[in-house]
């Protein structure tokens, strides 16, 4: 199939593609790699009067050191950051380049990514888990979300009609932080049907585990992260994953539990290692 009649849009900077999407809302859709959003439209599941090409927009391909954290412009690459090591964030280097193949990362955006909100997609999980921010610009100005309420439900964000999201925030992590990720992919390069994350930052207090691949956005297992974090590794006790993948995902049938729980305990164990 192909995809159905659009008007296209080349944004010049962020106002102009605020613009664009607030004069028609609901109608029109950014466009940033186009990884995911290229299928859809021609398989005729999004169906915009209107297409905002975001990629020639300059400040949404920049980083820039803020000395606490890292600001990634949402239109950065996977490949990117994949090849560009950011002092005090080894994680995001190390997450983008299990993303899918390097073809896709060459054209896959961090912004498009988490604005498609697939559950299984590695930076929703990863970005909730290091504690980032998601700038956000509109109509009515600019906000911050944090990454771990931005997502939610399965495709859906709390972004506007008239919003894009123009960057993330990043912590850098403290020295003697320890990260922890795993996802269970049936094979390379394809979306996990399990995967988690596990931040320890004891400088900056804190203790962040998320369990990704669910039917919605990730979740946070506090419980399991409290009990790790004073503990270590073997706090994780069976039981104790279990009851809180229960808690955050009920109905979940045992194969699917137990699946989850693994990458629960391999996230914390590579934490550990």
């Amino acid at each position: 199939m192909k995809a159905a009649a659009f008007e296209y849009r080349r944004a010049r900077d962020v106002a102009d593609a605020v613009k664009a999407l607030a004069s028609m809302p609901g109608d029109a859709k950014p466009l940033a790699g186009g990884q995911s959003l290229g299928p859809m439209l021609n398989l005729r599941l999004a169906r915009p009067k209107v297409l905002v090409d975001l990629a020639r927009i300059e400040s949404l391909r920049q980083i820039r050191d803020e000395g606490d954290a890292w600001v990634i412009g949402a239109g950065v690459t996977h490949a990117e950051l994949e090849d560009r090591p950011l002092a005090g964030c080894a994680p995001l280097a190390a997450v983008a380049r299990t993303i899918a193949y390097r073809a896709i990362r060459t054209r896959g955006t961090i912004g498009g990514s988490l604005a498609h909100a697939d559950p299984a997609a590695d930076w929703p999980l990863a970005l909730s888990a290091l504690d980032a921010k998601l700038l956000l610009a509109g109509k009515g100005g600019r906000r911050e979300v944090p990454a771990g309420e931005f997502m939610k439900s399965a495709f859906a964000t709390v972004l506007g009609d008239d919003e894009i999201l123009e960057a993330v925030r990043v912590p850098k992590l403290g020295a003697s932080a320890a990260w922890g990720y795993y996802k269970f992919c049936r094979k390379t390069g394809e979306f996990p049907e399990a995967s988690a994350a596990l931040l320890l930052d004891p400088e900056r207090r804190l203790a962040r585990l998320y369990a990704g691949a669910l039917h919605g956005a990730p979740r946070a297992l506090d419980g399991v992260a409290r009990a790790v974090a004073q503990g270590g590794a073997r706090a994780a006790s069976p039981d104790l994953v279990d009851a809180a993948l229960e808690r955050v995902a009920p109905g979940m049938g045992p194969g699917a539990r137990k699946m989850r729980a693994a990458a629960v305990r391999r996230a914390i164990e590579r934490a550990f290692s």
